[in-house]
């Protein structure tokens, strides 16, 4: 017990200190990027900062199994440079014995960062994204969902509308039972509108069957319009309104089930949804894989030379992994494979892979 509790202390403190350098490298190349990104904006080093704060946590959330597997490495290198290896095994403990401590330790990191990391991530994103709109063109576009329908918000020179929906196709841009709610400048209601369909072209909501109210009126019902056509200004592009609910990311773990029931109501796809929610139950199953698969090529002490050569081989198989589950990510998201298999395919793999090898290396 108190071996395990050593091996599982000195691979947590490598997990941080691997975390903590990958987290000052991407600090510097975000504040990099955004200061090229705003560079006439008038946004000063400090917001930049600011940014690269809130952005850098998502980016750590994805390479997680990378940094996974280089403190893994950076472990056992450590213990067959100490000798510590050689003495484990010299006790009667056996190798695959010793690793039961770093991947009970990778199952747990997994797990809080799934339940903790997840919503900080989620939510640091959406920061990110409303902070980066109003520095680059001062106005912000929100796509939400909820049970009883779609949600929009649309708004520039300091007019907001408010969109409300009980259906979409599934980009966004053709709306059905639709009501919009203009605001003025100072924040009040200006206008109701509510219409059968409505269709985004161009710089503009084409409207079908409507009713046009001004609530600046003292009555407006009876001077309501209804019209067989109608066109209501937009600066909002198909791109933005996939861009501000597409990525999966932005919605913490938590949440997703109801999002995506709320997106399957709504007449979206929600399918990029459900992949990003299986990777999520995943990944504690990728980082102890990671681990595994760290431990086939680095536990063996360094007199049997060709240290460098292993390194090398386990740094690769770790990137394959990491490309192999992105690359079924994007073929579940497109719908060519399966939801399950795009988001297990490649845990599984890592594990199976990483336990052939330490069979094959180890007597047990």
């Amino acid at each position: 017990m108190t071996l395990s509790l050593y091996i599982a202390r000195r691979f947590a403190l490598s997990v941080l200190l691997v975390f903590g350098v990958f987290f000052g490298l991407m600090m510097l190349i975000e504040m990099v990027e955004l200061v090229g990104r705003f560079p006439d904006s008038g946004v000063s080093l400090a917001q930049v900062a600011g940014l690269a704060a809130l952005k850098v946590p998502q980016s750590l959330y994805r390479i997680l199994p990378l940094i996974m597997i280089l403190a893994a490495i950076a472990l056992f290198l450590a213990l067959a440079r100490s000798s510590e290896l050689v003495v484990v095994r010299a006790a009667g403990r056996s190798g695959l014995r010793l690793l039961v401590a770093p991947v009970c330790v990778a199952l747990a990191l997994g797990a809080v960062s799934v339940m903790v990391l997840n919503p900080l991530v989620a939510a640091t994103s959406r920061h990110f994204d409303e902070l980066v709109a109003r520095y680059a063109n001062g106005q912000v576009s929100v796509l939400s969902f909820s049970s009883e329908g779609l949600w929009l918000r649309q708004g520039g020179d300091g007019f907001q509308t408010v969109i409300r929906a009980t259906q979409a196709n599934d980009d966004g841009t053709v709306l059905t039972g639709v009501t919009f709610l203009e605001f003025d400048r100072d924040g009040r209601p200006a206008a109701r509108i509510e219409a059968e369909q409505a269709a985004l072209s161009a710089g503009a909501w084409m409207l079908t069957d409507l009713k046009r109210w001004n609530l600046a009126a003292d009555n407006p019902e009876s001077t309501a319009v209804t019209e067989a056509q109608g066109r209501i200004a937009s600066d909002l592009t198909r791109d933005q309104i996939r861009d501000s609910f597409g990525d999966p990311s932005a919605v913490q773990v938590w949440d997703l089930p109801g999002f995506i029931a709320n997106l399957d109501r709504a007449g979206f796809s929600s399918r990029q949804h459900r992949v990003w929610l299986q990777m999520q139950f995943a990944l504690p199953v990728l980082l102890a894989g990671m681990v595994l698969l760290a431990a086939g090529f680095t536990m063996r002490h360094v007199r049997f030379g060709n240290t460098g050569a292993m390194v090398l081989a386990a740094v690769l198989a770790g990137f394959g992994i990491f490309f192999l589950r992105n690359f079924a990510q994007v073929l579940g998201s497109n719908g060519q494979i399966p939801v399950f298999l795009a988001a297990w395919s490649a845990p599984v793999a890592s594990v199976l892979l990483a336990l052939g090898l330490l069979l094959h290396m180890e007597d047990g």
